[in-house]
């Protein structure tokens, strides 16, 4: 078998579906070959972090149960066993290589608070510089409806703009994305390439899933949204197929690749929380001027190009720009809080009343500020 010269840092996703036998319990085989084809791009020089899904059907029969429970306590507590039996198998298989496997176990508020989410990069860059493949998942054990990603499709978008990888790879039981759904249509065709997500696309993505987990199509193409805003090619593909992992990395796997605009402009890890993770705050109702002075000057939004400020925030929280004719402009880290910018909004600095203390002339930065062609992909 041939090397992947060029090294990546690659996230690969595994369903519940892929990890699982007939009887719905996690399949040692099958996670033995994934580990295994992982092995492989490791030992080509690739740093891989694995996302993988697979909690509650690796527990569920060790609690009693004869089939995946419905119940939210019940599949959290499957989850808690779950968990100690997929790190443990996955330790001993990635050990037999001498890989060492680490667990990283998240939540979206890890993602919506910046310093936990600047934290979480640093912890897996110091994993990764150090060799070892971080597998992560959503905390399912503790985490409540208002705080889940809701699938690891998504978790696997958000680790991959996270880390800034060169490729997200998500794999489960299907082939790829069809122009129609296969299972109705017989001549449905396979999109080999896909470099923009058209309402077409998501119409022919249908809301297929598997029984075994959470994500169907429509989630894996809201995770491929996120990934191409963030410049990072994306495959889906079956995760049945021998030697997947480096037929993808190779280029030569049959699924989809979705390709990012080559155009695109790069987001820094700053600009990609503020896209993709921050919880938004509050909203500043800009003017023309300043409209064109944030999206086509790529200067700084000054409080007089502020018209109304809505909502209530502080200094360094993030808010969605809009235009006096409702268009949603971008999101920005504010340097005033809402009580402040009314104040001063529409004054340049020299017209500010003496009581009103500025530290920055800008109330959002060029470099804070992403536009609404990026923000439009959010989850």
């Amino acid at each position: 078998m041939a090397q992947c010269h060029e090294k990546k840092r690659i996230v690969v996703k595994i369903g519940s579906r892929s990890l699982t036998s007939r009887n719905g319990e996690i399949s040692y085989r099958k996670l033995v070959r994934f580990v295994d084809e992982i092995a492989k791009l490791k030992d080509d020089g690739h740093e891989l972090i694995l996302v993988s899904s697979g909690a509650v059907s690796a527990g569920y029969r060790k609690l009693g149960f004869i089939e995946r429970p419905t119940n939210l306590s019940e599949k959290q507590a499957a989850a808690s066993i779950g968990q100690c039996l997929l790190m443990e198998a996955y330790s001993e298989r990635f050990g037999s290589h001498g890989y060492v496997a680490s667990q990283i176990l998240i939540t979206r508020s890890d993602f919506s608070d910046q310093n936990r989410y600047m934290n979480a990069r640093n912890t897996i860059q110091v994993l990764l510089e150090r060799g070892v493949v971080p597998i992560v998942n959503e905390n399912d054990t503790i985490t409540i409806k208002q705080l889940k990603f809701g699938d690891n499709d998504t978790v696997s978008a958000k680790v991959a703009g996270l880390v800034e990888a060169d490729q997200l790879v998500i794999l489960s039981d299907i082939d790829g994305l069809y122009d129609d759904n296969p299972q109705v249509n017989p001549n449905a065709k396979l999109l080999e390439v896909v470099h923009d997500i058209t309402p077409e696309i998501e119409a022919a993505a249908g809301d297929a899933g598997s029984e075994a987990g959470t994500g169907g199509m429509c989630s894996k193409i809201e995770a491929v949204k996120i990934s191409l805003a963030a410049g990072i090619e994306t495959f889906i593909g079956d995760a049945t197929k021998p030697n997947i992992l480096f037929d993808v990395v190779s280029h030569k796997a049959k699924g989809t690749y979705f390709k990012p605009d080559e155009k695109q402009e790069d987001l820094d890890v700053k600009q990609h929380w503020i896209a993709f993770n921050s919880g938004v705050k509050g909203e500043v109702i800009i003017d023309e001027g300043a409209k064109i002075a944030i999206t086509e000057e790529q200067s700084h939004l000054l409080p007089q190009g502020v018209r109304e400020v809505q909502g209530t925030f502080e200094s360094g929280d993030v808010v969605v720009i809009r235009h006096l004719n409702g268009e949603e402009v971008g999101r920005g880290l504010i340097h005033y809080s809402s009580e402040q910018l009314r104040e001063i909004k529409r004054l340049k600095r020299e017209d500010l009343p003496a009581n009103i203390k500025v530290t920055n002339v800008e109330a959002i930065r060029q470099d804070d500020f992403v536009s609404n062609e990026i923000t439009t992909a959010q989850s």
